[in-house]
C-alpha cells in the first residue's frame, strides 16, 4: 500500500499538470479562474486538517521524546548538536545561494517594468528584528500559540515540559503515559488524513496550471530552473554531509522520504509532510524520541530550502534592476538573513516577507518583490521539498551522533524487507 501511494502521488501530478493545462488551454480566463477556485476548495481543506494536527501532534510526541531522555543533561546535549548541525547547513544554504546567483546571473538583461509597478503583498517585517525574534520564543499562553500553530512557541513550552517529566525521579508515569496515548491518537489522525493528500496534490497543481499556464515559465525559465539547479546541488552536498555521517545508510534514508518530499513539493506545504517525515525515519533506525526532538526543531530552525531561496531570490531581484553589491555588503548580507531567516517558520511565504526586509535594510523599495511573485508558488514547491529533506537528513545524524540510529530493518525499495547497512 505504501507503494502504490507514492504512485498515487506521482498520478496526482501528473493528472493535475495535465488537467491545469486543459483548464486553461479550452476555457476563458473566467472560467479557468472559477474552475482553480473551486479546486483550490480541496486543497485548502487539506492543509487546514494539517495544521490541525500539527500542534497536538508536535506537543504530545516532543515532550514523550524528551521525558523518555535519561535527564536534563541529555536534552541539552542533543539540542546543542542539533543547532550545530542547523546553523552549518543554515550558513551552507545562503552561500550556497550568494554563490550560484552570481554563477548563473538570472536577472541580468531581465526588462520587467510591469512587475515592478506591481503592488507589493502587504507585509510587517518587525517580527525579523532580533529583539522581535527573541521576544516571540516565548508563548503568553500555550493555548494561544497551539490556536495559532506557532510552532516555535510549541518547542519551547513542550522542552520545559519534557524536562519537567524527565527530572522527576518517577517520570510521572501517569502524565506519560497520558502522552504517549495521545501521541499514538495523533498519529491515527494523521494517518487518515494523509490518505487525502493525493486528491490535495491534484487540486494544487491543476488550479496553478489553470490560471497561469505552462507559460509562466517562459519569462522566469533562467531564474526558476537556476533555482532549482541550486537547489541540486544542496541536496547533493546533504546527501554527501548525510553519506560521511551516516556511509550506506544515507541511500535508505533518501529512498524512505520521497513520499513526503513528492508531498511537500506538490502541496507547496513542508507542514503537509511533517506527520509522514514522523512515520518514515523510525522506519530506516531512527529513533522515535530522536525525531520527536530533533524535526520540530528544524521546522523552526533548519529550512535550507528557503534560506537558500532569501539570498538567490535577493540577488535576483537586485540583479534585475542593474543594483551591485560589494563584497562586505555581500557579507552583511549574508549575517542579516542568518538572524532574520530564523523567524520565518510558520510564516505564509515568509521568504517573501524576509527578502522585503533585506530590500529595505539597503535602502531598496520593497515593491521590487513583485518580480518574482508570478513565480513564487512554483519556487515555494521546491523550497518545502528541500526544507523536508535537509530536516530528514539533521534527524538522521544527530541521531548517528547520539548513538540512537537503531541496526533494524529497513523496507527496501521492491517493498521487500532488506537488512540495514550499520
Amino acid at each position: 500500500m505504501k507503494r502504490l501511494f507514492a504512485y498515487f502521488i506521482v498520478g496526482a501530478m501528473i493528472l493535475g499538470v495535465l488537467t491545469g493545462w486543459g483548464l486553461n488551454h479550452f476555457l476563458t480566463a473566467d472560467q479557468a479562474s472559477a474552475a482553480a477556485s473551486n479546486l483550490n476548495v480541496v486543497t485548502d481543506v487539506f492543509l487546514r486538517l494539517i495544521k490541525m494536527i500539527i500542534a497536538p501532534l508536535v506537543f504530545t510526541t516532543l515532550v514523550a521524546g524528551i521525558a523518555h531522555m535519561e535527564d536534563a543533561a541529555s536534552v541539552g546535549r542533543i539540542g546543542v548538536k542539533t543547532m550545530t548541525w542547523f546553523i552549518g547547513a543554515s550558513v551552507v544554504s545562503l552561500v550556497l545561494g550568494l554563490v550560484m546567483v552570481q554563477l548563473l546571473h538570472p536577472g541580468s538583461g531581465m526588462h520587467l517594468p510591469e512587475a515592478v509597478a506591481a503592488t507589493a503583498p502587504a507585509a510587517s517585517t518587525d517580527a525579523f528584528s532580533l529583539h522581535g525574534f527573541i521576544a516571540h520564543l516565548v508563548p503568553t499562553s500555550i493555548f494561544d500559540a497551539m490556536a495559532r500553530n506557532e510552532i516555535l512557541q510549541i518547542v519551547v513550552f513542550s522542552v520545559f515540559v519534557g524536562t519537567a517529566v524527565a527530572a522527576l525521579d518517577d517520570k510521572a508515569p501517569a502524565v506519560l503515559h497520558l502522552v504517549e496515548q495521545a501521541a499514538s491518537i495523533m498519529l491515527k489522525v494523521t494517518e487518515f488524513v494523509m490518505r487525502l493528500a493525493p486528491f490535495a496534490i491534484f487540486a494544487a497543481l491543476a488550479s496553478t496550471i489553470a490560471t497561469q499556464g505552462l507559460e509562466m515559465l517562459g519569462t522566469y525559465a533562467k531564474f526558476v530552473f537556476g533555482f532549482y539547479g541550486s537547489m541540486g546541488v544542496l541536496w547533493f552536498l546533504l546527501f554527501l554531509a548525510g553519506a560521511v555521517v551516516l556511509g550506506k545508510r544515507v541511500v535508505p534514508l533518501f529512498r524512505a522520504i520521497r513520499t513526503p518530499t513528492l508531498l511537500a513539493f506538490s502541496t507547496a506545504s513542508s507542514e503537509a509532510a511533517y506527520p509522514r517525515i514522523l512515520e518514515a525515519l523510525p522506519k530506516v533506525g531512527v529513533r522515535r524520541r530522536i525525531v520527536s526532538f530533533v524535526l520540530p526543531l528544524g521546522y523552526s530552525f533548519n529550512l535550507d530550502g528557503s534560506m537558500l531561496y532569501c539570498t538567490f531570490g535577493t540577488m535576483f531581484i537586485m540583479q534585475a534592476h542593474g543594483v551591485h553589491l560589494s563584497v562586505s555588503q555581500q557579507i552583511f548580507m549574508l549575517l542579516l538573513l542568518m538572524v532574520t531567516s530564523k523567524g520565518i517558520a510558520g510564516v505564509p511565504r515568509a521568504s517573501l516577507v524576509v527578502i522585503m526586509a533585506t530590500l529595505t535594510y539597503f535602502g531598496l523599495p520593497e515593491a521590487w518583490i513583485a518580480i518574482v511573485l508570478g513565480v513564487d508558488h512554483l519556487l515555494d514547491m521546491g523550497r518545502s521539498a528541500t526544507n523536508v529533506v535537509g530536516n530528514s537528513v539533521a534527524a538522521a545524524v544527530v541521531a548517528k551522533w547520539e548513538g540512537e540510529l537503531e541496526d533494524m530493518p529497513v523496507d527496501g525499495a521492491d517493498g521487500a524487507e532488506q537488512p540495514a547497512v550499520a
